[in-house]
């Protein structure tokens, strides 16, 4: 029976029902009224949804029901007999963009730049619009700013900006903002306390101990989101049954607990009024273990609440997953964001009348789905903005191009993300953003350039893009806005505006027409766009080129204005590639099968040259691709998710506790959506489980919806088959013997309420009109290039580039070679063709030189996705321990990545002695392994693997073995005196011989070890094997990388560019060198530094450097220098070339390319036989990670650079029978002129990450009783040097404890009157109350109850303490990009080694 036939019988029983409930009995009343309702009732287990008579009426009278609009009975036999289940009528869900109520629905994206407005006006025509995000002089907000002027538009009245907006016509808001990322940024959040369990209060503030910028001696670190400090005396640890232990308590994750101490409420009571009498109203709480013991938490906030704080954020109810460092940051960016959050949208509820009452708000989460107002938190909403973009082109481009797999590339005027969509969103759960890791699910969404407004520079020969950006304000030279920035040069200072960017190179280039833009730059905001300051500003930056090439090494012809603006497009699209590449190739996919969806304002003018960069031939770009991030809001779905700690392991013993598990949050979600309105019928669920390999660290939130459920798997699916399907698709193999672990469990549920979008256009038979004629430089010169207006193109036109799509919000340029249609839905399908040859010759070019840096690091890069992919030990494949690089004709490196400092310019070392020792001896197919100190290598366990292709280049991949053998577990022993105690040893071993794996006789060699009273052979010959034929594998990826570029350009003129590359490093080192004497000289002083400075035995390590003026070189004589000594302390000399490589970067104080050329400059003299060189045979591990420190302090003093860093890594290495850790510990950074040194971080050659304290607890028997800075131990001055950390030990069963440490007998030294920082100390506190001091080298047992008390040097000082002048502010860092996203995450990784 059809339900609009049955209506006099559903009107008849309502009457029925509405006598035994008065709330029907006035809903019958309203609806008699002719009023319109979207309310449920539910009475009797029945869902009946309401409407007006009126609207039933017309209905009834149409013969087609509207789309998207049903009614849902439960039991409806029972309620009306014979009445469907479902039928159409009006959907009883929250509002559905483009529902039928002649209402607007709005889907706004408020960007950094520009706020985008998209509208569904009644009728289903839809509008948009884009306005500045700040405009104070003309609305003080931009997203109701754009509501008013569409409805006054659309209604053809004035609608006084001074006025609240009504809301009769308003049926929904969905927004994604920029608030709580720019608060983020800018740090403009609420004042917030963070509460953390005693003994713990600098945790975030050390953080994962890593620095951000691996040269800045500065440390430059975004300060903390919290104010103030309170520790709670409270205790939980991981229960062990020793003797004495209390009655365990079961945590959520299954595991048992120890709650040592309660929380003590009476005297944090009193701590918590005193922040209240300070102001303080938001507080985070943070305390050990709380992701799964939470009581403790909870305790805490309820008595918080009852004092009257406005927010409480509990780090176990933000982000309920194991390490208490995300997670602490995290629940500090909930406390720091939210109020700010509610604020805003506060302010925006009063700018309608009603404060939107009757109005479905809802706002897009970092994890690309909307939330209603009260589940928008602060840590939730980092990527709100960037996230609509990806819904947009999932919901878009990838259903258009047949599922084929989609890269996202959003081009924008303050920065370009770049994202995949292959079916499902690409979620993480833990990033940075603005200095804070926050875990929560996120898309991945990688910043990786500043979009249009990336500055051009011109730098010793080289054209560099970024990662400086002119940002909003004062943008690009051509916004003609007032600058406030600090030139970098002063002849920049005259001109107006902002300083020279992409944007104003398109804009030189004809790419970009001032006509299609609205009037709103200048400094009234009412003036177009200016060609003439572009060029004004990029000609200042010409003139250095023209300079460079008459000039310079190689002089060559002058480059018209165009070809200097056409060079910084060229490689700001490859410098925007590299990425590309890398987030494709980390999950082994190939970005050629790719679809380009580019979007954003700026991405039209790249997205043909960024496709054929990257072999993808299809770009495709959306109608409405100005602002799809809008549009994505529109499309996308309302999501709840729940999540909880699991500590499982994956068997067929847990499938029913982990189906248990999954059907209660996936009942949490379906009653969080049902109670937003949502339907059953619209609500789906996915469960996730977080899997790794037991004893690692590399953990998957994998799906099982395309892993139906097995007789051997949980219910929910076959989890075990994803994780293994994507395990191998990622890594190239998987373990199959190895146990997996379950460490969360995750339900995704999803309300579907998208936008279904009809007003396509329709087909046209006609040729295109061409708007107009205009010139556009390409390669070659100017080209006549017809313009288009996208309004005016219809399905089916074709377009044949070059030529211009110009619509209000984009501008699309179809490159020479590349054919565009219009799609039937409207959008713009480009067909990249082949880019036409162009001759490239051996001599240098500025422009093919910057292109040719990026083309070879990229090839480093792609070498170590590979090598990471199919390694197999933990150390290169989750610690990120290795490099790999590209060298020259003569063994001279090109290119390295990542740039691990002790690894710097080592490996050419390696390579040049493989040419010198085997000459001819080598045979296309060989490759050679080597780690032999005297043939370039650091330390024993870091095995090279060279592959030479003579004589045309070699590649080179170095990685750090867990165990090569030894005397020790780990090959890294304190007391070795000889090398062979170090492990195995390579000269020049031929790991393949013709093609061949040497196997056995690599075997052979990694035992060799054994036969050496009290040593070991390799330990674990599997993973060592692994490794090598992975380092193998990247290899030869460099090979085919290497000669797919010289097929494109010809051998001759790569290696050209591998000598001009070299050539550019040589010229940055050179000038600076130039300015350190110039500046010497303008003072009177010698050209002549020295320095001098000791280990903690007395030997010292001495400098003189000469520096020849006029040819910008240097001698760095280490005569003087004490003998090898008798231990491991002594350096191999290629670790001295290391940290002097490092040392001239930190000094060139920029990002020059790391190869051979550093070194040309500069003449290196280190005595045989000494400490820097020692004997073939001498032992050599500790030189690599304590020596190396003192050399780098040494150089940095002689240039006066900055005081002495704690100079040490405070090796720290646990082990018994059944398990081994070790660690290094941060301490305090140098002073310099204009900073404070950075408390508690790695410095200078090391920056290894340290393991999270609940990672630490949970996996081995010891407690990290405290660890926080050591106040007042760095060194008095001007200028403060940094503080070291006191981390306390307490062990919990009997074990052996090494450590190898310096800087115990010798402070770090002060500069310019700075005083040094404190010493070092390593304690041992007996369980029975003794105190022994350990000294810095030994290994002794300890037994539980035991604690280490490890106490770590401070920085030195610098400048006078008792200078009255005020201290200048901290160095001005140039405004970059906010880098974020797996790419960003992966290099840290690899950077903290």
């Amino acid at each position: 029976m059809s339900l609009l036939s049955s209506y006099e019988g559903l009107r008849q029983e309502i009457q029925r029902l509405a006598q035994e409930n008065e709330e029907l009995r006035r809903l019958v009343q309203l609806i008699q009224e002719n009023q319109e309702l979207k309310l449920v009732l539910r009475n009797r287990g029945s869902s009946l949804g309401f409407c007006s008579s009126g609207l039933l009426a017309e209905m009834a009278t149409s013969p087609r029901l509207p789309r998207r609009m049903t009614i849902k009975f439960k039991d409806a036999e029972r309620v009306l007999p014979g009445l469907p289940a479902e039928e159409s009528l009006l959907d009883s869900s929250p509002v559905t963009m483009g529902g039928p109520e002649g209402r607007f629905h709005f889907a706004i994206d408020r960007g950094g730049t520009f706020t985008d407005v998209f509208a569904q006006c009644p009728g289903g025509h839809v509008r948009v619009l884009k306005l500045l995000s700040e405009d104070p002089a003309n609305y003080a907000d931009a997203p109701t700013e754009g509501i008013r002027r569409i409805l006054e538009q659309e209604g053809g009245m004035l609608l006084p900006r001074d006025r609240p907006l009504d809301t009769s016509r308003i049926a929904s808001i969905r927004m994604g903002t920029t608030v709580a990322t720019n608060a983020l940024l800018e740090r403009r959040g609420e004042r917030v306390a963070l509460l953390v369990t005693r003994g713990f209060r600098d945790l975030l503030h050390v953080g994962t101990q890593a620095r951000e910028d691996l040269f800045d001696l500065a440390v430059p670190m975004p300060e903390m989101l919290y104010e103030e400090v309170l520790e709670v005396d409270e205790r939980v640890v991981l229960y062990r049954g020793e003797p004495g232990a209390g009655t365990p308590v079961k945590g959520r994750t299954g595991d048992l607990l120890e709650v040592q101490q309660p929380v003590d409420l009476g005297a944090l009571r009193r701590k918590l009024e005193g922040l209240l009498s300070r102001g303080i109203r938001s507080l985070a709480v943070v305390l050990m273990h709380s992701y799964t013991w939470a009581q403790h938490e909870q305790q805490v906030g309820t008595l918080a609440r009852e004092l009257g704080f406005t927010h409480v954020s509990l780090s176990s109810e933000a982000m309920p997953m194991v390490r208490i460092v995300p997670r602490g940051h995290t629940a500090c960016a909930d406390a720091y964001l939210t109020p700010t959050i509610q604020r805003y949208v506060q302010g925006f509820r009063c700018g309608f009348q009603g404060q939107l009452k009757d109005v479905q708000v809802l706002f897009m989460r970092s994890d690309g789905g909307l939330a209603p107002l009260d589940s928008f938190s602060g840590s939730r909403a980092v990527l709100s903005g960037p996230a609509g973009g990806v819904v947009g082109y999932s919901a878009t481009t990838y259903r258009v191009e047949g599922g084929q797999p989609v890269i996202g590339f959003d081009m924008g005027g303050t920065s370009t993300d770049v994202s995949r969509y292959a079916g499902e969103f690409e979620h993480v759960f833990e990033a940075s953003t603005a200095g804070v890791t926050l875990q929560a699910p996120q898309l991945d969404i990688n910043t990786v350039a500043a979009g249009g407004g990336s500055r051009l520079f011109f730098r010793s020969g080289l054209f560099v893009v970024g990662p400086e950006s002119a940002g909003a304000h004062p943008g690009p030279a051509c916004y003609r806005k007032v600058s406030t920035h600090s030139p970098q040069r002063p002849h920049c200072a005259h001109l107006p505006g902002g300083p020279v960017t992409v944007t104003d190179a398109n804009l030189i280039l004809g790419r970009l027409l001032p006509a299609s833009f609205p009037c709103i730059f200048g400094p009234g905001e009412d003036q177009p766009l200016s060609p003439e300051a572009s060029r004004k500003a990029l000609e200042v930056v010409a003139t250095e080129v023209n300079s460079f090439l008459t000039n310079g090494p190689c002089p060559a012809s002058l480059l018209s204005l165009e070809e200097v603006a056409m060079g910084f497009v060229r490689v700001a699209n490859e410098a925007m590639c590299r990425p590309i590449r890398a987030l494709t190739q980390a999950r082994g996919h190939d970005p050629s099968a790719h679809v380009l969806a580019c979007f954003g304002g700026a991405g039209g003018q790249h997205a043909c040259a960024i496709a054929r960069a990257l072999g993808m031939d299809t770009v495709h770009i959306h109608r409405h691709s100005g602002l799809l991030s809008a549009l994505g809001l529109a499309l996308a779905d309302v999501v709840h998710e729940a999540q909880e700690p699991c500590s499982l392991s994956y068997a067929p013993e847990t499938f029913v506790q982990l189906d248990q598990r999954l059907s209660r949050l996936e009942e949490q979600c379906v009653d969080a959506l049902r109670a937003q309105g949502f339907p059953r019928s619209q609500i789906s669920t996915e469960g996730f489980l977080h899997l790794r390999y037991q004893g690692t660290d590399c953990a998957l939130m994998v799906s099982a919806h395309q892993h139906p459920a097995t007789a051997h798997s949980p219910r929910a699916g076959d989890f075990g088959a994803a994780f293994m399907e994507r395990y191998m698709r990622e890594f190239g193999f998987i373990i199959p013997e190895r146990p997996v672990v379950v460490d969360d469990v995750r339900v995704r549920g999803t309300g579907h309420s998208g936008l279904c979008l009809e007003n396509v256009p329709k087909a046209q038979s006609g040729p295109p009109r061409v708007d107009k004629m205009t010139q556009c430089f390409f390669e070659g010169g100017y080209q006549e290039t017809p313009v288009y207006l996208l309004g005016e193109l219809g399905c089916g036109h074709k377009l044949q580039g070059p030529c211009l799509i110009i619509d209000s919000n984009s501008t699309i340029l179809v490159e020479p070679g590349c054919q565009a249609e219009v799609t039937e839905t409207g959008d713009i399908r480009i067909s990249v063709g082949a880019e036409a040859p162009s001759v490239v010759g051996a001599q240098l070019d500025p422009i093919h030189l910057s292109i040719f840096s990026h083309r070879f690091m990229s090839i480093a890069e792609q070498m170590g996705r590979i090598l990471q992919r199919t390694a197999i030990s933990t150390n290169i494949k989750e610690r990120l321990d290795f490099s790999c690089a590209l060298f020259g004709p003569d063994g001279g490196l090109v290119s390295n990545a990542p740039h691990i400092p002790v690894h710097l310019g080592a490996m050419q070392e390696t390579v040049q002695f493989q040419i010198q020792h085997l000459g001819a001896s080598l045979h296309p197919g060989d490759v050679l392994l080597s780690n032999h100190p005297s043939a370039g290598g650091s330390h024993l366990p870091d095995l090279t693997v060279i592959t030479p292709t003579r004589p045309v280049f070699y590649v080179a991949s170095r990685g750090h073995h867990a165990d090569i053998g030894g005397i020790t577990p780990g090959s890294m022993p304190p007391h070795s005196t000889t090398l062979q105690q170090e492990g195995a040893v390579f000269l020049s071993f031929k790991l393949v011989q013709g093609g061949v794996f040497q196997e056995e006789a690599v075997i052979e060699a990694l035992r060799a070890p054994g036969k050496i009273p009290g040593c070991s052979g390799a330990r674990n010959l599997h993973d060592n094997l692994s490794d090598l034929r992975a380092q193998v594998a990247a290899n030869q990826k460099g090979i085919q990388l290497v000669g797919e570029l010289i097929g494109q350009y010809g051998l001759d003129v790569v290696q050209a560019y591998m000598g001009h590359i070299q050539a550019n490093a040589e010229l940055a080192v050179r000038d600076m060198l130039r300015a350190f004497g110039t500046s010497r000289q303008a003072r009177g002083l010698p050209l002549e530094v020295c320095a001098e400075d000791h280990m903690d035995d007395g030997s010292p390590i001495r400098l003189r450097v000469q520096i020849n003026l006029s040819k910008g070189s240097a001698v760095f004589d280490f005569s003087g220098t004490g003998p090898e000594v008798f231990g491991n302390l002594n350096a191999p000399r290629a670790i001295t070339l290391s940290a002097l490589i490092y040392c001239l970067r930190c000094l060139v104080g920029r990002d020059i390319p790391l190869n051979q050329g550093c070194l040309a400059p500069v003449s290196v003299v280190i005595p045989r036989g000494s400490i820097l060189d020692p004997s073939p045979e001498a032992a050599v591990v500790g030189g690599n990670v304590l020596t190396s420190q003192r050399v780098v302090d040494v150089i940095l003093g002689a240039f006066g650079a900055c005081a002495a860093s704690q100079g040490c890594m405070n090796n720290v290495t646990l082990g018994n029978a059944h398990m081994g850790y070790y660690e290094t510990v941060a301490g305090g950074a140098g002073a310099g002129p204009g900073w404070h040194g950075r408390s508690g971080v790695h410095s200078h050659m090391t920056n290894t990450r340290i393991t999270d304290p609940e990672i630490l607890e949970s996996r081995y028997p010891v407690i990290l009783r405290r660890f926080e800075l050591r106040l007042g131990s760095g060194g008095r001055g001007r200028f403060r040097g940094g503080d070291g950390v006191v981390r306390e030990l307490l062990f919990r069963e009997e074990m052996l404890l090494s450590v190898l440490t310096e800087r115990r007998a010798f402070q770090p030294y002060g500069l310019l009157g700075g005083e040094p920082g404190s010493r070092g100390l390593n304690l041992l506190i007996r369980k029975d109350g003794r105190t022994v001091n350990l000294g810095g080298k030994t290994s002794v047992p300890v037994y539980p109850g035991d604690v280490f008390c490890l106490q770590t040097p401070g920085g030195g000082g610098f400048g006078d303490p008792e200078d009255p002048a005020p201290p200048p502010g901290s160095p001005s860092q140039p405004r970059a990009f906010p880098k974020r996203g797996s790419i960003y995450e992966y290099r840290r990784a690899q950077e903290a080694v």
